[in-house]
């Protein structure tokens, strides 16, 4: 049996996955087919809705790959709605409470560990498969928890404490504007934090994980120093911005040295 993404969270081994804006199944199965263990599809800063989200993870179905649903808020019914439609998993933003992290597990898991509906879905082929799903999913399913406020790193300690909760993310630059220096992600007290939200989840044997839009070999190596495992190496859209504009620097500079004499 494959194994699930939430088992490979548990590993302690540096998960490499990226990032998917593009609202089309041919970029996801593109994207699926590149050799990442997950893709987070994101549901927040998009225009992919739930049913746009079903496209997408037709397109990624079969590819070796665990799609995972960035939803657009910490609500019962859209992590509900991401799982019935096949997401592996949950990114869950701006948690800043153990409190607000219970809710967004309860919504992942089945009773009696959850508030998660019973249904028909995709999740279980329609009914075909609704018991085995019915048993795995509260095993497979992964809820990761992202710290984006100066309010989720101060209490870093109880949300990587709540049972359930199997990995965190930072945003980092959702974390600078909370302490009034928007965009300032290299600043010492944003720095701080994420130290501190990276050695809590260590501490709690849990991951950490970032997203580098634009990662490079100083860039990976020092995310793992600093002790992420959970790695979103760039993005769909900044892929595609790069490849064009490398395909056209090197069109111009083999066009200007097929021209001289």
């Amino acid at each position: 049996m494959r194994q699930s993404f939430r088992q490979a969270l548990r590993e302690g081994r540096a998960v490499l996955g990226t990032w998917l804006q593009i609202n089309n199944a041919t970029a996801a199965e593109v994207l699926a087919n590149t050799g990442f263990e997950w893709i987070a599809i994101d549901m927040e800063h998009t225009d992919i809705d739930v049913t746009s989200l079903t496209s997408l993870l037709r397109g990624m179905h079969g590819r070796g790959v665990a799609p995972v649903a960035r939803v657009a808020s910490n609500d019962t019914l859209e992590i509900r709605r991401a799982l019935d439609a096949g997401a592996a998993g949950v990114l869950v933003p701006f948690v800043s409470t153990p409190e607000q992290a219970r809710r967004a597990v309860s919504a992942a898991r089945y009773p009696p560990a959850g508030v998660r509906g019973f249904s028909f879905s995709r999740a279980n082929d329609w009914g075909v498969s609704f018991d085995s799903e019915a048993r795995r999913a509260n095993d497979d399913v992964a809820v990761i928890v992202m710290i984006e406020s100066r309010e989720g790193a101060d209490s870093i300690e109880a949300i990587v404490g709540v049972e359930g909760v199997d990995a965190v993310f930072i945003g980092p630059y959702d974390l600078s504007g909370s302490f009034g220096i928007p965009g300032q992600i290299q600043a010492p007290v944003v720095q701080e934090a994420c130290r501190r939200v990276v050695q809590a989840a260590r501490d709690a044997g849990k991951p950490a994980g970032v997203l580098l839009a634009r990662p490079t070999p100083e860039t990976v190596t020092r995310a793992v120093r600093d002790g992420y495992t959970l790695l979103s190496l760039g993005l769909d859209t900044v892929f595609l911005d790069q490849g064009a504009r490398a395909a056209r620097e090197i069109a111009l500079s083999a066009i200007g040295e097929a021209r001289q004499p």
